[in-house]
């Protein structure tokens, strides 16, 4: 059962408590993301400063940014990890080129995914581990068998769900217990799997949070869009087990982003109050 534990922060499986405004580390790749970024120095250090200076403790990554780039950068960038940090990452998903992703849901595959994620986190355990996307020409019990093995051998603390519609959700939860839904949500955004999350105790990862909905600053059009920081914080307001992953490749924009989060004072830039796993 997930829960909330204060208003900035949300217990996902119950014993994950994150902060609800996490990192999405998937600009951390080259052009079509693919292959490694421009300045792979610069990517660990952004890495770094997001846990570290920021007291970030929720990283969302995947075995398809780059394909594999990602998960190795926040292991050079991160490993021995602080206890707190929740890195969730998701399979399922094949890149075999820049902006190419298809979906494979078998089960030997997705085995292979999560056992390779592990090697490159070098962790004994993933925490949170999505199904990057369901594919339709694989029964759902058999893609999710995978991962209820995995989960049962220790490998995978808490299942997630990814880019689903309620009754996908349904029916997975019929299969196995599942922790954490990732859907696409701005402020213009309205989506019904928002409401279930919320009412059944799921936390609601938003990617891509700023949709159109935001103002460059040199337009200073703030009447017909909202800027970063106001967008984050009235996705963060809409629900309690709303959770929001923006991405970036600037440090800056970090910056401006973590001052969207209610646990921190639009003027700190400085590391928040961290909370121990029990």
């Amino acid at each position: 059962m997930t829960s909330t534990t204060d208003s900035s922060t949300f217990a996902i499986g119950g014993d994950l408590p994150v902060r609800r405004l996490g990192y999405g580390t998937m600009q951390l790749t080259g052009p079509g993301h693919w292959d490694l970024p421009a300045d792979p120095d610069a990517a660990r250090r952004l890495l770094r400063a997001a846990v570290h200076d920021h007291g970030i403790n929720h990283l969302d990554t995947a075995d398809a940014y780059g394909p594999h780039t990602v998960e190795t950068l926040i292991r050079e960038a991160l490993h021995p990890y602080p206890d707190d940090l929740l890195i969730a990452t998701k399979g399922g998903l094949a890149r075999p080129g820049p902006n190419i992703w298809r979906p494979c849901g078998r089960p030997e595959y997705l085995t292979q995914c999560a056992e390779l994620s592990l090697r490159r986190l070098r962790v004994d355990t993933l925490d949170l581990y999505y199904l990057h996307r369901t594919d339709p020409l694989v029964p759902l019990a058999d893609q999710l068998g995978a991962l209820v093995g995995l989960q049962r051998a220790g490998k995978i603390r808490h299942i997630g769900l990814s880019k689903v519609t309620v009754d996908q959700i349904e029916q997975a939860r019929a299969i196995t217990g599942i922790a954490a839904v990732q859907n696409q949500h701005a402020v213009t955004s309205t989506d019904p799997v928002l409401d279930y999350c919320e009412t059944n105790g799921l936390a609601y990862v938003a990617f891509k949070p700023f949709g159109a909905a935001i103002t460059p600053p040199s337009t200073g059009n703030a009447v017909t869009a909202l800027r970063p920081v106001e967008a984050l914080r009235t996705l963060l307001a809409r629900s309690p087990a709303m959770l929001v992953i923006p991405g970036t490749s600037s440090v800056e924009h970090l910056r401006v982003n973590c001052a969207a989060d209610h646990s921190v004072s639009a003027d700190e830039n400085t590391t928040a109050c961290r909370r121990t796993r029990s």
